[in-house]
């Protein structure tokens, strides 16, 4: 017969996050959500609990650049990983993707925005670097940022308040910038 340890110790695995620059080690629950150890254990209140299921977007993160919905996520699969949360954009500074979302009013509760905020600058990420969407007709090229590319592309974050007409405007004038300093640089060449 085999003996099983009443013991939860085995459940529990150390690991490192580096959390908007900030390094932490700290011991979790093997089924402790990355959503949960940045609030519950290290206070990172800049990440929002919304649904719980992946359906709002409101606790997403970069993980190393990239959009993570961190109630979907388990924290043992971070181990090691930098997440940069919508505090850890704003470095000396607004990032451009805040400044543009207060200057469009795009927020209105503001429940939403630190997600909103992380999709829109992974986002922007990814069209700088030529990855398509679904949307994307032409996959020879790299995808413009129109309406329908950005509206795909931040789809995964909800609103309840209503504001998308000013997200979707604040991320398309800082789209619209970056693609315009990129076609300056080529220029230059």
């Amino acid at each position: 017969m085999t003996e099983f340890s009443s013991s939860s110790e085995q459940y529990r695995t150390p690991i490192s996050l580096t959390v908007d620059g900030e390094r932490h080690e700290i011991t979790v629950d093997n089924r402790t959500t990355l959503l949960d150890a940045l609030r519950d254990r290290l206070a990172v209140t800049s990440v929002e609990k919304g649904c719980g299921h992946g359906q709002c977007g409101s606790c997403t993160v970069l993980e190393d650049g990239r959009r993570v919905t961190t109630c979907l996520s388990l924290a043992v699969a971070h181990d090691g990983a930098e997440v940069t949360t919508a505090r850890g954009l704003a470095e000396g500074g607004l990032h451009p993707v805040q400044s543009a979302f207060v200057e469009y009013d795009a927020l209105q509760c503001g429940y939403c925005t630190p997600g909103q905020v992380c999709s829109a600058v992974g986002m922007l990420d990814e069209l700088s670097r030529g990855t398509p969407s679904v949307v994307t007709e032409e996959l020879t090229e790299a995808p413009e940022p129109t309406d329908e590319e950005l509206r795909e592309r931040l789809s995964g974050n909800l609103c309840r308040c209503g504001a998308y007409r000013g997200i979707l405007d604040a991320v398309r004038s800082v789209a619209t910038a970056n693609r315009d300093k990129d076609t300056s640089r080529e220029n230059l060449r």
